[in-house]
């Protein structure tokens, strides 16, 4: 049965879809760093930018390149620390949600060039919805780390993206140990994907989609068994 998504504490967003980062370092000229497969990075956001099913994101002053990323999330239920890397770590997650990890790519590229970041190119709206569904509801879909389940996002009504959440290159449960190392993982903890294969207009190029998000565009997220996650996008008030 789907469960209110809890008050968010924080948000741990990790890099965890090969393709994605990949796709998106190539488009920069660059190849894949050794490191990437040696650890499952992540970032923290702000979880009071967090917004819900049908609000508005209002879009930052400065940005020409608004961007969605499909994601999926687990919420913390239990308390725990130095989790292991395997199965075990899963008891600990209340359920899974959709993720919106709204982008302003202008920003976030001119942060990142100091080789500090993502900041203001990513604190402004951080959507999550519409429910949680419980780990336990979908057990049947869990195999190998991994979630068996599609994912797309449609701009507009149009479906630009498709991908499934079992192409994660990380598992969970190698997400959530290394989470966990050295500190506390609290319930309303977040553990973001990271964004699926295609699952934003960075991978996809704006002369795929159309562009990048503008006032008025609807962004719709879609993933199998969770639900329909859906924002609007506004302009921000001078």
């Amino acid at each position: 049965m789907p469960l209110p998504i809890p008050p968010i504490r924080t948000i741990r967003d990790f890099y965890a879809f090969e393709q994605h980062v990949k796709t998106c370092r190539a488009q920069r000229g660059l190849a894949m760093v050794a490191q990437w497969y040696e650890i499952p990075v992540f970032y923290f956001s702000n979880p009071a930018s967090v917004i819900g099913h049908g609000d508005l994101v209002y879009t930052p002053r400065s940005t020409q390149e608004l961007d969605f990323e499909l994601e999926i999330a687990a919420i913390i239920g239990t308390e725990v620390s130095d989790l292991r890397a395997d199965d075990s770590a899963m008891d600990c997650v209340a359920g899974f949600t959709i993720y919106n990890d709204w982008s302003a790519r202008d920003l976030q590229r001119n942060e990142m060039a100091v080789g500090l970041g993502p900041s203001k190119g990513k604190d402004f709206a951080n959507s999550f919805g519409p429910h949680m569904i419980p780990l336990e509801e979908l057990r049947d879909c869990y195999d190998q780390g991994r979630l068996k389940l599609e994912m797309s996002a449609s701009i507009n009504g149009k479906v630009v993206s498709r991908g499934n959440a079992a192409s994660m290159y990380w598992t969970w449960p190698q997400l959530l140990a290394h989470a966990s190392r050295d500190t506390r993982l609290m319930p309303g903890d977040v553990i973001g994907s990271g964004t699926v294969g295609s699952g934003c207009i960075l991978e996809l190029t704006p002369a795929v989609t159309g562009g990048w998000l503008k006032p008025n565009d609807v962004v719709q997220l879609e993933i199998e068994r969770i639900g329909v996650l859906e924002n609007r996008i506004a302009s921000r008030l001078p």
